[in-house]
């Protein structure tokens, strides 16, 4: 038995996605997304019974079943959704989708590219570096606000609205706000830490987060950073894997892959280039973290977002 969410069809969800197919444009492993007539977004009413094999994109994906479930991967991980859940996928992570033999889903797929390098979202860069599974129980403060943002840029984007595009961006927003703002108030945060200290070690965390945004190409160290906020380096790895969820240096293998795979869209930089504006010391070092991370050498991954950029939408 299934049930459906409270999605109301008011639109013509086919006639704004006209120019779209329903085709993908796949390289290897990497789906080319064709956002909707130069914006940063496209969105629709996926009713396809047929799945998607392993893939992954540039683009955030959100999928919110309306009516069955629908079945996620996500770096082996797997979701069962049903009808008015969430799942946020981050760019970049590989995934694959099962249909069931019926039923309908809002698919979602946002270039957050902006959004990410404002003052503040190094705070949300770790919680978005898993995929986030929204339903009423795992997040109950905050779902009905999700759930409502994703109504209004669905609203946004089928009414063809002016200024949606600035609009969808502000929602977005607002969402990223509203996802960091329960992490940090999350009673399990830091277990062992007084009620009234933890809005100081978020500030710190923060902090340091930015710390490392501001200096991760420099050799940036443990110590370094523990020393910016006033921990001692025991007292700060601790706490830091509680807030982040990485080690110290996982989370600073991470943040600087992300911004390799924005060098690595320009050609203008050669692969040793990218590796050292990255923040690493050598060519082989990054060589092989990437292709931990991203299952392609950084050539591999530049040969097929060059392969993007000579599209036309």
């Amino acid at each position: 038995m299934s049930t459906k969410s409270d999605f109301k069809e008011n639109f013509n969800y086919y006639q704004i996605n006209a120019d779209w197919n329903g085709s993908r444009n796949l390289h290897d492993t990497e789906e080319l997304v064709d956002f909707w007539q130069n914006t940063s977004h496209r969105i629709w009413m996926n009713e396809q019974t047929y799945s998607f094999a392993p893939h992954w994109h540039t683009a955030m994906e959100i999928i919110s079943p309306v009516e069955n479930y629908y079945d996620a991967k996500v770096n082996g991980e797997e979701f069962r959704l049903n009808p008015g859940d969430i799942l946020i996928i981050p760019p970049g992570e590989v995934h694959e989708l099962t249909a069931p033999e019926w039923g309908k889903r809002f698919i979602f797929l946002m270039n957050i590219t902006l959004i990410s390098r404002l003052k503040g979202f190094s705070g949300i860069q770790s919680i978005l570096s898993h995929p986030l599974h929204i339903t009423k129980e795992t997040f109950p403060k905050i779902y009905e606000d999700i759930y409502q943002i994703l109504l209004q840029i669905r609203n946004e984007y089928f009414n063809n609205n002016d200024y949606a595009e600035l609009t969808i961006q502000s929602l977005l927003l607002n969402m990223f706000v509203k996802i960091g703002e329960n992490h940090n108030n999350a009673d399990e945060l830091f277990p062992n830490v007084r009620l009234y200290k933890q809005k100081e070690y978020v500030q710190k965390f923060n902090q340091a987060l930015e710390y490392i945004d501001s200096h991760y190409m420099e050799d940036v160290s443990l110590e370094d950073v523990a020393d910016q906020i006033g921990f001692s380096k025991y007292h700060f790895s601790r706490l830091f894997k509680q807030y982040t969820g990485y080690t110290f240096c996982d989370y600073l293998t991470f943040r600087r892959i992300k911004v390799a795979e924005d060098y690595l869209a320009s050609p203008d930089y050669s692969i040793t280039e990218v590796a050292m504006q990255a923040g690493f010391s050598s060519i082989s070092t990054f060589n092989r973290l990437f292709k931990q991370q991203k299952n392609c050498t950084p050539s591999e991954y530049r040969s097929k977002n060059s392969g993007s950029k000579k599209r036309t939408h």
